[in-house]
């Protein structure tokens, strides 16, 4: 049903009622700003960079074919948006090299974050996104909290369904040794 009003919306805008575009912003601009805001690791960058791309939006509405959903096309806008702003600022990001933990290691965690409360998980699995690349946060996020298909992450991100599933492999490695360091810390913290 929300498909089938963004749909109304969308072409109520492009009869020329633009009163009816303040429908789809109010409706994802948590999500736009969401995204530019994990991406960007910035409050002011995230709402200048929400901002443009519903004028984005706006401006290519009538070249929305409807083949995806309008909050995948939307998605795809801001991520694009994102990436280009990041390369201007030419932003560099301390990647965390994944051949620092073993099979073993990571089963080990497994087995620790286990026994660990919801409430600690949570903050654990928070932290550690938090030290993510902001790509990586995104294809975190996307997957697993807003269970994206990886079809429909392919189709924003513009990378190939087989990218995006190494991708996704390699941020979760890259969370695995962020969390291990924090397993660690928390033992010689009581020692």
């Amino acid at each position: 049903m929300s498909n089938t009003n963004d749909h109304y919306y969308i072409e109520q805008v492009l009869k020329g009622n633009t009163d009816a575009y303040a429908y789809l912003v109010q409706k994802y601009q948590d999500m736009v700003y969401g995204l530019a805001l994990k991406m960007l690791r910035n409050e002011q960058d995230a709402e200048e960079l929400a901002q443009d791309t519903f004028v984005k939006a706006y401006r290519s509405l009538s070249n929305y074919e409807g083949k995806s959903k309008f909050s995948t096309w939307l998605y795809r806008i801001t991520y694009n948006s994102c990436v280009t702003f990041l390369r201007k600022r030419k932003l560099q990001i301390n990647s965390l090299d994944d051949s620092k933990l073993s099979d073993q290691d990571e089963a080990k965690i497994q087995s620790q974050l286990e026994s660990v409360n919801k409430e600690e998980l949570t903050k654990y699995l928070q932290k550690a996104m938090d030290k993510l690349p902001g790509d990586d946060q995104v294809l975190i996020t996307f997957y697993y909290y807003e269970e994206q298909s990886m079809d429909d992450i392919a189709g924003i991100t513009n990378l190939s369904v087989s990218n995006v599933k190494v991708k996704i492999h390699r941020a979760r490695k890259k969370m695995y040794v962020v969390l291990k360091e924090m397993l660690q810390e928390e033992v010689y913290s009581f020692l």
